[in-house]
């Protein structure tokens, strides 16, 4: 075993001849085979006609643009008649509200929002439920379960406190 070699030993190519017709002419198949163009030349050559094409159709898209820009430039520089003032005029009022008075709003709206930040001073009641559940606590800081009471005080002023703002925005 591993004596003989595994390839054979002629340096002729192998050359499979099928039993049945392919389609294809004799004289094609021999043609094809003369040919010194390859698969990469092929490749080459279609990937430089793609390049050429891309570089076609870009240098016609630039200068559209230039084109293009070249006009607009054109319009803006020319002088506007009485006409076109008054179209500037009747678009501007169509597209809504000036500098000034959008700055002149934002500035109430942030008013406003200072205002409602104001803090409120919280009831007698309520704070001093606060501070019995505060109080408790530390009193009891291995035992917090023991401030059960004060806890529900607390939650009760803050229901009442919660049902009179409720009371106050509906009404």
């Amino acid at each position: 075993m591993g004596s003989a070699s595994s390839k054979p030993t002629d340096s002729l190519p192998q050359v499979w001849r099928g039993p049945s017709q392919t389609g294809v002419s004799q004289n094609l198949v021999e043609a094809l085979e003369a040919s010194n163009e390859t698969d990469i030349s092929r490749l080459q050559s279609l990937e430089l006609h793609i390049q050429e094409r891309v570089a076609a159709e870009l240098k016609r898209l630039r200068e559209q643009e230039a084109e293009s820009l070249r006009a607009a430039q054109q319009k803006l520089s020319a002088e506007p008649t009485a006409d076109q003032d008054q179209g500037n005029e009747q678009q501007r009022q169509l597209s809504g509200p000036s500098r000034q008075e959008v700055s002149k709003a934002i500035q109430d709206l942030r008013a406003k929002l200072e205002e409602k930040k104001k803090v409120r001073e919280l009831p007698d009641s309520l704070e001093s439920a606060k501070n019995d559940v505060v109080r408790c606590l530390r009193e009891n800081d291995r035992r917090p379960l023991d401030c059960w009471r004060e806890v529900e005080a607390f939650k009760e002023e803050v229901r009442k406190l919660e049902k009179g703002w409720v009371d106050k925005v509906v009404n």
